[in-house]
């Protein structure tokens, strides 16, 4: 498992080791990721941040959620879970290689029924969705120069009072050295701009490679 290079190494195995641990499909969705993968297996979230992301939408009630980055399907198993039996997940990613890998292991979770899958440009799939207030829960999880975008779409979607949660916020650490890296410039405009914005309240929490909560005022 991948740990955030700006907490200690015993710090994070500890945080991991005393998380509720992903079940035996999740274990076997990682295991079959990382040899499908390879290095690509980082763009999978962290076992805390699923059993994370299924408590947020567990104590915020959400029936409908949104997901921009579907990948091997770890996080979109996750948020379903939290779901309740009528509640409904919209999952939005561009790979049908990568998806096909989640949709054998919705299978397995019992959970097709409550995801639905949209391939194509995630900011084409939101700009299609109905304008209404209807979304409860998202999660953004994709490239970061769309983060902006994303945000923008979903947050004029988001009931008041929903919850949008963004991942890697913090860049493994880099984030306040804006020279570093391609992404790190995006992520830091990203957050700014969410840091400014009136019609939220929010806060980065150093889970992982950092999280970041939005709730719409």
């Amino acid at each position: 498992m991948k740990a955030a290079n700006f907490i200690d190494s015993a710090v994070a195995e500890y945080v991991t080791t005393h998380t509720t641990a992903p079940d035996d499909l999740l274990l076997a969705l990682a295991e079959e990721t990382r040899k499908l993968t390879g290095d690509d297996a980082v763009m999978q979230i962290d076992p805390e941040q699923g059993t994370f992301l299924t408590m947020l939408v567990q104590l915020t009630g959400a029936r409908r959620a949104v997901e921009v980055g579907t990948f091997t399907g770890y996080s979109s198993i996750c948020i379903a879970r939290g779901l309740p039996d009528d509640g409904s997940l919209l999952a939005c990613d561009v790979s049908d290689e990568w998806t096909s890998v989640a949709r054998r292991y919705w299978e397995r979770a019992g959970l097709t029924g409550k995801i639905e899958l949209r391939l194509g440009p995630a900011a084409d799939s939101l700009r299609a969705l109905p304008r209404e207030e209807w979304i409860d829960f998202a999660f953004i999880d994709a490239d970061k120069a769309g983060y902006p975008v994303y945000y923008e779409e979903i947050l004029q979607r988001l009931v008041p009072g929903g919850l949008i949660a963004v991942d890697n916020t913090l860049q493994r650490g880099h984030i306040t050295d804006p020279s570093h890296g391609r992404n790190v410039p995006a992520m830091r405009a990203f957050n700014d701009l969410v840091a400014g914005d009136a019609r939220v309240t929010t806060v980065l929490l150093p889970v992982s490679d950092g999280v970041t909560l939005i709730r719409k005022s």
